[in-house]
C-alpha cells in the first residue's frame, strides 16, 4: 500500500512538473490582444492564406468562407477574397478532422522581433504553442489567455483579436515554429504578420542610404549659402 501511495505521489509530482515547464507569453515574450475589427486594419500581411500567400506547413488546412454548419469558421475581419489584400479568401485552420496539429515553420527569417495574426472565434480549447528550432516549447498560449470567456463566438470583436507577440533577448533567435492544436473543430488565423530583425547587410545598406541623403543635403545648402554672401 504504501508503495502504491508513493508511486502516485510521485506520478503526480511528474505531472505538476510537465504542466509548469509549458507557460504563457512571460518574460522575453509580451502580449498584446486588440479587438477585431471589420475590415482588417493591422499590419500588412506576411501570408493572408490566400494561393500563393502561404507559409510552409504541416498539417493543418486552408478554409475559404463559412458554409452554413461548418465548424471551421472565417475569422472576423479577414478579407473574404474582396479586401484590402484582395486574393481569394483562404485562411488556415486546425481540427481534429483536419490534421490537427498544424505547424507554421517561420526558420526562413531568422531572428524574429514580432509577428500577428487574426485569431478566429477564440474557444478555450485552442492551443498555441511557439516552438524553438529543436520544436521545444518555449511558450504555451491557451484560448483563454487571449480573452475570457473564451466561447468561439463568430461576430465578437473581443473574440476574434488580433493578436501580437513581441520578443526580446534570446527569443529573438529562438523563435522559429507556431504549433496550433484544438481538441474539438477548430482553431483558426489568418493575416498572419512577421517582423523580423534586418540583417546586417540590410543595416549597412540603410546606413549608406541615409549617408547619401545627409550628402545630397549639403550640397543644396551650399548655393544657397553663396548667394547670401
Amino acid at each position: 500500500m504504501r508503495n502504491i501511495v508513493l508511486g502516485l505521489i510521485g506520478a503526480s509530482a511528474l505531472a505538476f512538473a510537465s504542466a509548469a515547464s509549458a507557460q504563457a507569453c512571460t518574460g522575453n515574450c509580451s502580449l498584446s490582444v486588440t479587438p477585431g475589427v471589420n475590415p482588417y486594419a493591422g499590419p500588412a500581411p506576411t501570408y493572408t492564406f490566400d494561393s500563393g500567400s502561404r507559409p510552409t506547413t504541416t498539417g493543418g488546412d486552408f478554409e475559404v468562407g463559412t458554409p452554413p454548419g461548418d465548424l471551421f469558421a472565417q475569422p472576423y475581419g479577414t478579407d473574404a477574397g474582396t479586401g484590402l489584400y484582395g486574393g481569394d479568401g483562404y485562411y488556415y485552420s486546425v481540427g481534429p478532422s483536419t490534421r490537427s496539429p498544424g505547424l507554421i515553420d517561420l526558420t526562413s527569417f531568422g531572428n524574429i522581433n514580432s509577428l500577428s495574426f487574426i485569431w478566429g472565434s477564440v474557444d478555450s480549447y485552442n492551443t498555441l504553442d511557439i516552438l524553438d528550432s529543436s520544436m521545444n516549447v518555449l511558450y504555451e498560449i491557451v484560448g483563454g489567455d487571449i480573452f475570457n470567456p473564451a466561447n468561439g463566438n463568430r461576430t465578437d470583436p473581443n473574440t476574434n483579436p488580433l493578436v501580437t507577440f513581441s520578443f526580446t533577448g534570446s527569443d529573438v533567435t529562438n523563435v522559429s515554429y507556431l504549433r496550433l492544436s484544438s481538441s474539438i473543430n477548430a482553431f483558426e488565423i489568418d493575416n498572419l504578420a512577421i517582423n523580423p530583425v534586418p540583417e546586417p547587410a540590410t543595416w549597412a545598406l540603410m546606413l549608406l542610404g541615409f549617408g547619401g541623403i545627409g550628402l545630397a543635403m549639403r550640397r543644396r545648402r551650399k548655393p544657397a549659402l553663396a548667394q547670401l554672401a
